[in-house]
């Protein structure tokens, strides 16, 4: 649902304003993640924590405790999360999924990975062959994640329409307009594509339970923004006879001019670092647009210090480009001391992006050829 208290909003379709994440877990109802859910997950990736989980990067979920119960009992759960493909892939993106690989390969699970074509279709300014071709662009960022190609599956809404569509009208005759309309805000200037697409973005929460003939518990790693979507499909699935999904949040990283909104790599004016930036392009984006926590001045920064919580650069590095908690530390420190400048943190974030999207670029060339051992086959 929309949220507009203090200017903010905070949807699938309109993330914008200063984003309270407290706030947000008390009215979407979710469950923080805390020291005990931690302690159940350490038990099944022996004591490892990815980075993420240890800085509070996703921070809130549902059911998340029924999930790893079932896990322990061996009803061992399967992973979907998806992508709208209607431009290009950023690092916001591949922050979620790089954390999704490690889920997999933790806890040796199948990926369903949704690839919705229609809703970028239905919503966005685009032509049908505009999304088709973005679809086919997306898919090699995903590929090049290296995702167990035994145990992921694409799944592109318009070409597997025909496992889909079953499931998703049973879902959506349980769906009322109004539910629709408060959840995203819709009023009678939506197209009726877009008042039904809920019900294909649920179907994959349940496609393998249908395909294997019994239960399994679902786990969906997502934005915070996704929520609405997957409240409805909660509601729904247990009225149909399936298990109600488990999720794993997480906070959004920032857009390179701040902390109002989210990175977005459609959104006309916000600059956002892309999986195909060279590393001339990711080097001018973080000196030309990155928000600095710094001070005006380098002689007022060294003696006052900086603010690390409100400077893009450094949170980059905490959301993900930098692994280790120690160094991670020195430099929060050295920032807030002053002893570490803007220019010189910057410089440092520039470094580790670049050698992060070098390597994964590498992989991108690559995965033309592995892109269709990944789409399910029907």
């Amino acid at each position: 649902m929309g949220e507009k208290k203090s200017n903010m909003t905070v949807n699938p379709y309109e993330v914008k304003g200063n984003v309270d994440y407290g706030r947000l877990i008390n009215e979407f109802g979710l469950e923080k993640i805390d020291e005990d859910i931690l302690k159940k997950i350490k038990k099944h990736t022996k004591n490892e924590l990815h980075p993420m989980l240890r800085r509070g990067i996703f921070f809130a979920g549902r059911d998340l405790k029924w999930l790893l119960g079932e896990y322990e009992k061996g009803n061992k759960f399967f992973i979907y999360t998806g992508c709208g493909p209607s431009g290009p892939i950023h690092i916001g993106h591949l922050m979620v999924w790089y954390f999704t690989k490690w889920l997999q390969d933790k806890f040796d699970c199948e990926l369903y990975f949704q690839f919705t074509d229609d809703e970028k279709f239905l919503y966005k300014d685009l032509s049908y062959e505009e999304v088709q071709k973005w679809t086919e662009e997306n898919m090699l960022d995903v590929a090049a994640i290296g995702f167990n190609p035994k145990k992921t599956h694409f799944i592109i809404d318009t070409k597997h329409a025909g496992i889909m569509y079953p499931e998703a009208v049973k879902i959506a005759k349980k769906i009322t307009f109004s539910t629709i309309k408060s959840s995203f805000g819709f009023n009678d200037s939506n197209n009726i594509g877009s008042i039904f697409y809920t019900a294909m973005q649920a179907v994959p929460a349940i496609l393998p339970s249908i395909l294997k003939k019994k239960n399994i518990p679902c786990l969906i790693p997502h934005a915070i923004d996704q929520d609405p979507h997957f409240r409805i499909t909660r509601d729904i699935l247990p009225k149909l006879g399936y298990y109600k999904p488990a999720s794993i949040q997480c906070s959004f990283l920032p857009p390179l001019t701040g902390f109002s909104g989210k990175m977005s790599s459609s959104s006309e004016g916000v600059k956002s670092i892309l999986s195909t930036d060279n590393p001339a392009e990711v080097k001018n984006k973080i000196n030309k647009y990155a928000f600095s926590g710094g001070r005006d001045t380098i002689e007022e920064h060294r003696k006052l210090g900086g603010n690390p919580e409100i400077d893009v650069s450094f949170q980059y590095l905490k959301h993900f480009f930098e692994e280790d908690d120690k160094k991670l530390a020195q430099i929060e420190k050295d920032y807030k001391s002053g002893k570490l400048s803007t220019g010189e943190l910057k410089k440092y974030t520039i470094e580790k992006i670049n050698k992060f999207l070098g390597e994964h670029q590498e992989r991108r060339k690559k995965a033309k050829k592995l892109v269709s051992q990944y789409i399910l086959k029907t």
